[in-house]
């Protein structure tokens, strides 16, 4: 990481965090094969392969993590295998085990079933990134429930909603991530001890076909590595169609994210919100006033790229031909990574976005005052025609006096909309002059949108967060 001569992947060298680049180490990767080897051994012993004796356990045991990778290297350079390079590696610092490491087993016995354990491992700490940031943003939402603001669709002023309603929008996809991520990771099985071509052949052929032996044999495996279930059926690897899902499913945290940062991008030109920022943070090198949105530019920019990953595993999946083929190796060994790399910082960089979001209610306020004196004309009207006006003559009149305000904003510049002041002079009003500014109170154009906010996060956010523990330094202040 420190060698400034060579390429750095930036997802490893400057983006995510320590945990989960150990995670997919090569270190973390190969001593989950010599436990997968361990495992099958330990419980071939159980089931009565008097081959494999307790001096080549207790050497397998003593030898799980000192793994001499420049020796492996070597060996692989001469092999042309990987996998057979650390079964040689593995075999010299244990011995005892040499006859039987890998005994009936096929190479993705260890590839498949480590990067189904690490995979299962990364989602655990999605989860727990996932998890954080939703508790970031439920305590934004609280704090802005009943703060009005104005509404847009289509990037034009619209009816007013809350803050707070606003981020109950962005809490409701994490939480739908949250739910598939969940699910993926309590269901999540083995590939299991299957054999070469999935047919458990060779299994078979040790326990001297005793098909019993060989059902039990994988059913332990599976629990010794923490595993209740396993792939019913499998080619040489379990089906590719499984990596397309779970990639597609963290992913989907990319959408959700980019989705909630372009918000806050967009909100932060217009005033209304800041995300957190450094004492001595720079945002231009020309421009010394800049506050840019760096954080949540670069949520869209890593988001982006993870959004991008599903299609690769889809292909891939479509692509496998039966029983399987080598062409998936390669590109996995990469997305595979990269997907919980991405989604690792993408959560991280939300966490520290939400808990550090910051509504700016003069701005906002402002912004409502301009705005709503139009948006109070539907009222104004009834009330004027329930004073005994009429209704096409009042129309007529907020019609012109409306047009007026607009283009003295948008052609002279005024600051303010002085259609209510119009509209006081005007004989038609006469009847409901006094009513007019209570009329433009912004909480009467918000509806339910504070009850629903408080609602959502009572009902669905809040018991996902019962029992939850933030990380040191990323506890939520309210």
């Amino acid at each position: 990481m420190s060698d400034s001569t060579t390429f750095n992947h930036p997802l490893v060298g400057r983006y995510a965090a320590k945990e989960m680049r150990d995670l997919f180490s090569d270190q973390r990767r190969i001593g989950l094969w010599r436990r997968l080897w361990l495992a099958l051994a330990e419980t071939q012993r159980e089931l009565g392969l008097t081959q494999v004796t307790e001096e080549a356990i207790s050497q397998m045991k003593a030898n799980l993590d000192n793994i001499d990778f420049k020796r492996a290297a070597a060996l692989e350079k001469d092999l042309r295998h990987d996998v057979m390079a650390h079964v040689h590696t593995f075999a010299e610092a244990a011995p005892a085990a040499k006859a039987i490491i890998h005994l009936g087993a096929t190479s993705c016995f260890v590839t498949d079933n480590a990067d189904l354990i690490l995979m299962r491992e990364g989602l655990r700490m999605i989860l727990q990134r996932l998890t954080g940031a939703i508790a970031a943003f439920d305590a934004f939402a609280r704090r802005e429930a009943k703060s009005p603001c104005l509404g847009y669709t289509h990037f034009q002023v619209a009816q007013p909603t809350t803050i707070g309603k606003r981020a109950c929008l962005w809490l409701q996809d994490l939480l739908l991530d949250h739910a598939e991520v969940q699910r993926l990771y309590e269901e999540m099985p083995l590939r299991g001890v299957k054999g070469t071509t999935g047919t458990q052949a060779s299994f078979l052929e040790l326990f001297d076909g005793n098909e019993r032996l060989v059902v039990e044999l994988e059913k332990r495996v599976g629990r010794r590595m923490g595993f209740a279930h396993v792939f019913g059926v499998t080619g040489q690897t379990y089906t590719r169609k499984y990596d397309h899902m779970l990639v597609s499913a963290v992913a989907g945290i990319g959408v959700s994210a980019q989705k909630l940062a372009t918000d806050i991008r967009l909100l932060m030109g217009l005033g209304e919100l800041d995300e957190p920022t450094e004492e001595k943070q720079i945002g231009s090198s020309a421009m010394a006033y800049k506050r840019n949105p760096m954080r949540s530019e670069r949520v869209c920019s890593i988001s982006r790229y993870l959004i991008s990953l599903p299609n690769t595993m889809a292909t891939t999946a479509a692509e496998q031909w039966l029983e399987r083929t080598l062409d998936d190796s390669a590109i996995r060994r990469m997305v595979i990574p990269e997907t919980f790399l991405a989604a690792d910082i993408v959560l991280s960089l939300l966490g520290n976005i939400g808990r550090g979001l910051k509504a700016n209610h003069a701005v906002i306020n402002s912004r409502l005052a301009r705005e709503l004196p139009l948006m109070a004309t539907e009222a104004i009207i009834m009330a004027a025609v329930r004073a005994g006006g009429d209704r096409q003559a009042v129309h007529e009149a907020i019609r012109v006096h409306s047009r007026a305000s607009i283009a003295r904003i948008k052609q002279e510049g005024a600051p303010d909309n002085d259609l209510i002041s119009r509209l006081k002079t005007d004989v038609a009003f006469a009847a409901v002059r006094d009513q007019l500014d209570g009329m433009l109170e912004p909480a009467r154009f918000v509806g339910r949108a504070p009850a629903q906010c408080i609602e959502f996060l009572d009902k669905q956010v809040a018991p996902l967060l019962v029992g939850f523990k933030p990380a040191p330094g990323e506890e939520i202040t309210v």
